[in-house]
């Protein structure tokens, strides 16, 4: 089916009170892997690819028209999505080539120079109808940047989405990025206060390191749109390893990628369902 409209995905989810599952592609078995995932839970899903994916391929296009293709074989409703773009280059090159979204992530600059950057994009960005997520409040974990102990004010939140024109919005209510345990304490109060204060869809990053249960309860207090990655390669991983550690002799490398891909569209369809989507 042709690509689904990122906003459509998302304020649609908005508005039921569900959650969508957003999940980083790294190579062309992510991709397969989340819309198999997706299409066996019977849920809309977001494929992203992250601007340290694009530094791992060493440009944007190749994944990107692989991801693009693959979303649009599927059955179900498929966004593609850029996220944690620094560089306003990358998110005009993502938005020429097809992504349905961009995060840019200015959480990093002075609030004023994000504002500002920030808008800039937005205009860019909604000439081309390119839905646009947006940063505030530091998510800690990424290389370093975030401070961890960092939270998103509500009326803060909702004064940068009216300056900006944003779309969506990533706060800091306690998780991490790349957090290998579920250990986050997520402050589901103040996702509460943001939910009724902030007049755009709520993003949570960093979510690989929240217990299933909160996952649940952080999207009935509000979270709409949550990212899953370090959890999903977690999954990948382990079946890669298992499968080699049980079959040292093997050198065809489909052999054992298909294990991991496999390990990830089970964990997608359970995520979803976790999620509500």
């Amino acid at each position: 089916m042709p690509l689904t409209p990122t906003g459509d995905i998302v304020r649609s989810a908005a508005a039921a009170g569900r959650g969508v599952g957003a999940f980083n592609v790294i190579q062309l078995e992510h991709a397969t892997a989340l819309v198999a995932g997706a299409e066996a839970a019977g849920a809309p899903v977001i494929l992203q690819v992250s601007e340290n994916a694009v530094k791992y391929h060493g440009t944007l296009e190749p994944i990107a028209l692989a991801t693009l293709a693959v979303a649009r074989r599927g059955s179900v409703p498929v966004a593609v999505h850029l996220d944690h773009a620094t560089k306003v280059e990358l998110v005009h090159e993502a938005a020429e080539l097809g992504f349905g979204s961009v995060m840019f992530d200015g959480s990093a600059l002075p609030y004023d120079d994000n504002v500002a950057l920030t808008r800039e994009v937005v205009s860019f960005c909604h000439e081309r109808g390119v839905f646009v997520e947006a940063e505030l409040g530091e998510v800690g974990g990424k290389d370093g940047v975030h401070a961890p102990g960092a939270r998103t004010d509500p009326d803060e939140a909702e004064a940068f989405v009216q300056a900006t024109g944003i779309d969506a919005l990533a706060i800091a209510v306690g998780t991490s990025h790349a957090m290998l345990e579920k250990t986050a304490a997520l402050d589901l109060d103040l996702i509460t206060r943001h939910r009724e204060t902030v007049s755009v869809p709520l993003v949570l990053h960093g979510s690989s390191g929240v217990p299933d249960e909160d996952l649940t309860r952080a999207v009935k207090a509000g979270m709409t749109k949550v990212n899953i990655a370090t959890a999903l390669n977690q999954a990948f991983t382990g079946a890669v390893r298992a499968y080699l550690d049980a079959n040292p002799k093997v050198v065809d490398t489909r052999k054992y990628l298909a294990p991991g891909r496999d390990a990830v569209a089970t964990e997608v369809t359970r995520l979803l369902g976790v999620l509500g989507a």
